[in-house]
């Protein structure tokens, strides 16, 4: 397991964080088509990944409408575990009550979800308190000053975000600047050699900035797990057949997945551990967010962080995945041509 820098802080975390969405959740609601792991099983699954080298930990609280948060902290709790050895994450948006105020980034909202997160999570603070997607009313400055005052508290170290775009994080890094207050160091984002959209606008956004990625659904929903191809799904269990997310382009990812077989099958691994390994193999990664119901999906996911992609190969899964070319990137390709030649010491 190697350790990543963490945005532009000195703090470092496991290239693989153990996302927690298989945690509770009830059968008939959303978050029981994804997991609805129980005390002794999430025990199993914390455990695993902290032996495995993964100091990071994922959550948040409309997992299982909380109970993702509070079976992640009794977890902890039972295992023993040093609170200096694992790094904890959670998010605020989503609704958690029903009034007007019980979602959104409002400083009220924000100031009481903290507080309910931490009584779940059984801890004083949390390494990392990310917003869990973009709220339309609240004004930035509002949102930053609450996430600063909770830092400033010693509630929160580090804060982040999930599911915003460029311009929207760029704002917010200025208002951070110019008010002095903490800055977002990581954007949680979707990201997959089926669905490279990130890397329009967002990607070459993150590297300027120093901003961390950390990536959510890694095998786009199950749908490069292996069990999926042109002829359909191998286990009619899996949450792909009945939770079709994240949208992905399905005939590109055909093409992915065939190549990823291929190069999958004389190295004796999986398809997923290729997904994941080429993800690992990208700069702008700092660490990618894998989740489980078995144990055995577990040590799978785990196994790629072992898999050497060589750049032939690399090379050849860029060419099947590669977006399609869309202005303004491809007038950048074209007019800065010569200037990159330039700075690489071409000769004219």
């Amino acid at each position: 397991m190697r350790y990543r820098q963490f945005g532009s802080t000195g703090l470092f975390v496991s290239e693989l964080c153990l996302g927690t969405m298989t945690f509770g959740g009830s059968e008939s609601g959303i978050w029981g088509h994804i997991g609805r792991l129980q005390q002794g099983d999430v025990d199993g699954v914390v455990k695993r990944s902290l032996d495995a080298g993964i100091n990071f930990i994922d959550t948040a609280n409309v997992y299982g409408e909380g109970q993702s948060e509070s079976l992640t902290g009794q977890a902890l709790k039972n295992l023993g575990v040093s609170r200096d050895n694992v790094v904890v994450a959670t998010k605020v948006f989503g609704e958690m009550s029903k009034g007007p105020n019980g979602r959104g980034v409002s400083r009220y909202h924000v100031m009481e979800a903290a507080k309910a997160s931490l009584t779940r999570l059984q801890l004083d603070h949390v390494d990392l308190y990310q917003i869990h997607g973009f709220d339309p009313v609240t004004p930035i400055e509002e949102q930053l000053r609450a996430l600063d005052t909770l830092v400033q508290q010693g509630h929160v170290r580090y804060i982040g975000v999930s599911n915003w775009a460029a311009w929207q994080i760029v704002k917010a890094l200025g208002i951070s600047e110019r008010l002095g207050l903490a800055r977002f160091e990581s954007l949680q984002a979707y990201y997959t050699i089926a669905g490279r959209d990130l890397e329009r606008e967002i990607v070459p956004m993150l590297k300027s900035e120093r901003v961390g990625l950390l990536v959510w659904s890694p095998l786009a929903g199950g749908l490069l797990s292996g069990k999926f191809s042109r002829e359909g799904s191998s286990e009619s269990s899996s949450r792909r057949t009945t939770f079709d997310f994240p949208p992905v382009q399905l005939d590109r990812a055909w093409t992915v997945i065939d190549l990823m077989r291929r190069i999958a099958e004389p190295k004796g691994v999986s398809v997923a551990q290729i997904a994941l390994a080429w993800l690992l193999h990208q700069p702008v990664v700092t660490s990618v967010i894998i989740g489980a119901k078995k144990i055995e999906q577990l040590d799978d996911n785990i196994a790629a962080t072992s898999v050497q992609l060589s750049a032939e190969e690399l090379a050849a899964l860029d060419q099947v995945s590669r977006l399609p070319e869309e202005y303004p990137g491809w007038m950048f390709d074209r007019q800065g041509a010569a200037r990159r030649a330039q700075l690489a010491g071409q000769p004219r």
